[in-house]
C-alpha cells in the first residue's frame, strides 16, 4: 500500500539570517510585536542562530533509513517541516517527482492536541494541495506517547540523570516532567494532559524511580490575559526549594529530541532559576535516536503495512486510532 515514509516536524532556523524570518512565519496572524520577536531571536545567539531541531531530524531520518533497510523494507525516507526548510510542500513535490504515490508520515510529536497532531494533518493536506495533481496520498502514523519505544529511553535517561546528582541530594530530590504549555481551551479539546500524565507515570514505573514527581509546563508563548496550562517549571522549582527539596530532575516528556525549548528554556533558563533558588538541577535526555525509539517508528510503519500485527502500548488510555476522529479543536 505504501512506497515511502516522510518525517514531518516543526522546523527551525539554520543560521543568524534565518531567525527573524522563521519567527515571523511561526507567529504569522498572531499580532506579535516586532520587539518581542527580536527578544526571542536573541535566544538563538548562543547557538549561532541554528536550531538544534534540524540536526536532530537529520539524524532521525538517517537512523530510520538504516533501520528500515536492515528490516528488509524498500521505503525511502523523506523529511519536511511546517515552518522552515525543507518545507513540507517542497518535500511532497519531490516525492511526486520521484514517483511516490502513497506515503506514511511520522510526525515528531507523541501527543494529541491541535498544535501537535491535527495541525500537522492540515499541514499535510495544504502541502498536497500546493503540489496539485499527482501529489501522493499521505497517511499519518498514530500517537506513540505510551509505546515502549518512547517510554523506555526516557526511563533509562531518567535513571542516568538521578545518578548524576550528588549522592547527598539523590534520595531527597524530586522529578518534574515538563511539556510545552498550551492555551487551556486548546488543551481541553484534546487528551493532551491525560496523555502526558500517563506517559510520565509509565516512565516512573519503568524506571522504578522512588522519588516524588509532578507534571509541569514550559515555554509559554501566549498573551498574559489568556490562561495557559500551569504550573510553570520555573515556579515549580521555586516551590520545591521553598519546601526544602535539595534537587530536581527535569524530564522533558513532551519532546522527542533536544531542541530550543529544551536547550534554552530548560538547560539555560530553568537551570539558572534552580541555581538562584539553591537547588541542584539535572535534566534527563530525550529519546533522539535511541535504538528503541527508531525501532518504534519502524514498528508503527509495519503495523500499517500489516494490520494483523499487534499494536504495542503500555498505557491505560487505549491505542490511538489510525484515522483522526476529528478531535483536537483549536479551542479558539
Amino acid at each position: 500500500m505504501y512506497d515511502a515514509v516522510v518525517v514531518v516536524s516543526f522546523g527551525g532556523p539554520e543560521g543568524p539570517d534565518d531567525v527573524l524570518p522563521f519567527l515571523e512565519r511561526v507567529t504569522r496572524g498572531r499580532d506579535v510585536p516586532e520587539d518581542r520577536l527580536r527578544f526571542v531571536a536573541r535566544q538563538y545567539d548562543s547557538f549561532g542562530g541554528v536550531s538544534p531541531i534540524n540536526g536532530a531530524n537529520r539524524a532521525l531520518v538517517a537512523a530510520l533509513d538504516r533501520e528500515l533497510t536492515a528490516s528488509g523494507h524498500s521505503l525511502p525516507v523523506y523529511w519536511g517541516n511546517r515552518n522552515w526548510h525543507p518545507f513540507l510542500a517542497d518535500t511532497v513535490r519531490q516525492m511526486r517527482d520521484d514517483g511516490v504515490e502513497r506515503a506514511l508520515a511520522f510526525v515528531t510529536s507523541a501527543y494529541s492536541s491541535y498544535s501537535s497532531c491535527r495541525q500537522y494533518l492540515e499541514d499535510i493536506e495544504a502541502a498536497r494541495a500546493s503540489v496539485g495533481p499527482g501529489a501522493p496520498v499521505i497517511d499519518k502514523l498514530r500517537q506513540f506517547y505510551d509505546h515502549p519505544g518512547f517510554v523506555e529511553p526516557f526511563a533509562r535517561n531518567l535513571a542516568d540523570a538521578i545518578r548524576s546528582l550528588p549522592i547527598e541530594v539523590r534520595d531527597a530530590a524530586a522529578i518534574a516532567f515538563t511539556a510545552h504549555s498550551l492555551p487551556i481551551a486548546m488543551a481541553g479539546a484534546s487528551d493532551y494532559v491525560a496523555q502526558l500524565w500517563e506517559a510520565s507515570r509509565l516512565v516512573i514505573e519503568t524506571a522504578g524511580a522512588p522519588l516524588p514527581w509532578e507534571l509541569v509546563f514550559q515555554s509559554r508563548s501566549g498573551p498574559p490575559a489568556q490562561p495557559w496550562l500551569e504550573p510553570d517549571v520555573g515556579d515549580h522549582i521555586d516551590r520545591l526549594a521553598a519546601d526544602g527539596v535539595p534537587g530536581v530532575v527535569v524530564v522533558p516528556i513532551g519532546f522527542v529530541s533536544d531542541h530550543m525549548e529544551i536547550m534554552h528554556d530548560l538547560d539555560v533558563i530553568a537551570a539558572e532559576r534552580a541555581e538562584r533558588a539553591g537547588i541542584v538541577f539535572a535534566r534527563a535526555a530525550t529519546p533522539g535516536t535511541a535504538p528503541e525509539f527508531v525501532a518504534m517508528v519502524r514498528e508503527l510503519i509495519e503495523e500499517r503495512l500489516d494490520p494483523s500485527l499487534p499494536r504495542r502500548a503500555l498505557g491505560r488510555l487505549g491505542v490511538r486510532p489510525d484515522v483522526c476522529p476529528g478531535c483536537c479543536a483549536t479551542g479558539r
